[in-house]
């Protein structure tokens, strides 16, 4: 058995086949190995100290790891052997470990054990996770993240001018390590009593006659597809969240063939308050619904189906990026409100809110087309009337408005003679 030295191992030629494989005199069970490729490597060579099946390790690359470094490596693997522990199996579960460790680990964690389980925004946290955290966090020890490293984050979201998504990212962020604690992963959350790094304002946006006027003529023009112009239309007519309008299935409209009683009714496992919410459909909204079923397959099960996930709907995102999309194209004496102040799909939803609210229908009424939950416990507890009729004559006053404003007919206020 030869003695290995750098000189020896440098002057050595691969072979013409195969591989060369010389041990060590001076570090028991340690080999170099060369092949025909060039390849020079280190590894260990030892029996299992459980079953005593011949085993080796790989140690590393010849001359990353010089002869001396190897030596020293293979006798702290001996000693491993020594004491009753297989080296590869630990290094398997070194690798194990670390990947747990990581924050990727900890987010995948988060998400299946509470966020689907328990959150009907679930979708928003995989996707806050995926465009902001991740890709930052991903691979860094979860255990090791600071409140330092939370501010960091946050903040840099906070330059690029977002400052809501940033403090959405530093409440996930601390959700994930609330996890963390209660699941005895950390002893602290690094977020705990981080104030808010971005400042927010009360959003107030209501849209102008004419820029409703210009969104619907431009909400089912390129580069915005049909699918989710409709989608966005019917938002408008119906003041719903643009999650619920994405994501409608075949099974939760009713009476489409019946003018004045055609209804959608939002399941309680897609409605954010988790009630079922029943939606009176006006006319204006019954042809959005049935132009949308004009391009889709007869047996798709979605109303809105996504182009991407094969069965799936579109997403809310969807129509938050058409809403970008469409500034590009407006124009006129809406151009210069709509790009001072871009509208998003909730922007929708509010002046939905304001316009019936402006036209005379009771709060009462206003908050049920919202779905909001009453406050008080007759409220909350006793009161479940769903003011069904109330919800039907206000969404068919509201949608009338603004085909009006859409035909440029009309951008007066109408008042609703609404009781009760």
């Amino acid at each position: 058995m030869p003695i290995l030295t750098d000189t020896l191992l440098k002057a050595l030629k691969p072979p013409a086949a195969g591989r060369i494989e010389i041990r060590d005199d001076r570090c028991a069970g340690l080999e170099f190995r060369l092949t025909a490729a060039g390849a020079a490597s280190w590894s260990l060579r030892f029996r299992d100290p459980q079953t005593g099946k011949p085993s080796r390790s790989t140690i590393g690359s010849y001359p990353d790891i010089s002869l001396a470094a190897a030596r020293e490596r293979g006798n702290v693997l001996r000693r491993d052997v020594a004491a009753g522990i297989n080296p590869v199996e630990r290094k398997y579960k070194d690798r194990h470990d670390a990947s747990a460790k990581t924050f990727q680990g900890l987010a995948e964690r988060y998400m299946a054990e509470h966020a689907r389980r328990f959150k009907r925004s679930a979708h928003a946290d995989d996707r806050c996770l995926e465009m902001h955290i991740l890709p930052v966090w991903g691979k860094r020890r979860y255990d090791q993240i600071e409140r330092a490293d939370v501010i960091e984050l946050v903040e840099a979201i906070v330059r690029k001018g977002t400052p809501v998504q940033a403090n959405r990212v530093q409440a996930l962020v601390s959700m994930i390590f609330s996890f963390a604690v209660d699941a005895a992963l950390v002893n602290f959350n690094p977020c705990s009593r981080l104030r808010k790094r971005g400042a927010e304002t009360r959003d107030t946006r209501v849209l102008s006659d004419e820029e409703i006027r210009q969104f619907w003529v431009r909400s089912v023009l390129p580069p915005i597809t049909r699918r989710v112009g409709l989608a966005l239309r019917l938002a408008l007519l119906t003041g719903c969240r643009s999650g619920e309008v994405a994501g409608i299935h075949r099974r939760e409209l009713s009476d489409l063939e019946a003018p004045g009683k055609t209804s959608w009714l939002i399941p309680a496992d897609r409605s954010k308050n988790g009630r079922a919410h029943f939606v009176p459909l006006s006319a204006p909204a019954r042809a959005v619904v049935l132009s949308a079923f004009e391009l889709i397959a007869g047996d798709a099960e979605y109303l809105f189906p996504s182009p991407v996930e094969n069965g799936g709907p579109i997403s809310g995102h969807a129509l938050t990026t058409a809403m970008r999309r469409m500034a590009a194209k407006i124009e006129g004496a809406a151009l210069k409100t709509w790009k001072a102040d871009p509208p998003s799909p909730h922007d929708l939803r509010r002046t939905v809110a304001t316009r019936l609210s402006q036209m005379g229908t009771l709060p009462e009424t206003v908050s049920a087309i919202l779905n909001h939950t009453r406050g008080g416990i007759t409220g909350r507890h006793y009161d479940h009337y769903q003011r069904a009729a109330e919800k039907r004559a206000a969404l068919d006053a509201w949608a009338a408005l603004v085909t009006g404003i859409v035909e440029g007919k009309s951008g007066n206020v109408v008042r609703l003679a609404v009781t009760g």
